[in-house]
């Protein structure tokens, strides 16, 4: 392994509203669940440092994660664009299983932050597998539409934690990749 290096990195966390976004934040930096609905006004940014190796390229990082939460109305997309898309490096894009209606807009979603940003590595998340006899989105269509945006997809649980590291460090080494050019 070369040297270690540091890398500060902002990534955005989009999606339609409910879908589970503040959820996957808290599961993923705080290890915790609230069952309780919490409307983001605006946007609510977390932090946490992860230590990423990319050992095929000898590249060891250590990642402080700026982790913004978008809130997910509608018609905040286009309003949201500069002031809370500049300067992100990485695009969490979160739907809810068991609402058909959260795949069809994750991709303007996207639109939105890219335009912004550019191409930024990304990754797709179907939140709410602990529901998954409720679902409405077969995992054939989420891997369908993580094909069409050039990006992995996961299945998780923001409740039970199932998925939500595996799914932060695959952006979180992706972006040191695109970073260090590996």
């Amino acid at each position: 392994m070369s040297e270690a290096r540091h890398l500060m990195t902002k990534v955005v966390l989009v999606g339609d509203k409910a879908v589970g976004k503040t959820s996957m934040i808290r599961r993923f930096v705080l290890d915790e669940f609230d069952d309780r609905y919490m409307l983001t006004l605006g946007a609510k940014v977390e932090k946490k440092v992860l230590d990423v190796d990319v050992p095929e390229r000898g590249v060891r990082a250590t990642l402080d994660m700026n982790i913004w939460d978008i809130m997910g109305q509608v018609g905040f997309r286009q309003l949201a664009k500069e002031a809370y898309f500049h300067g992100a490096r990485g695009i969490f894009a979160v739907i809810d299983l068991t609402r058909r209606d959260t795949l069809a807009g994750v991709g303007e979603w996207v639109r939105v932050v890219q335009d912004v940003t550019g191409p930024i590595p990304m990754v797709l998340v179907a939140n709410k597998k602990d529901l998954a006899n409720q679902a409405a989105i077969t995992p054939a269509q989420i891997e369908a539409v993580g094909h069409q945006l050039g990006c992995a997809a996961f299945l998780t649980s923001a409740r039970t934690g199932e998925n939500v590291e595996a799914a932060f460090r695959q952006l979180a080494t992706l972006i040191v990749r695109a970073h260090f050019q590996v």
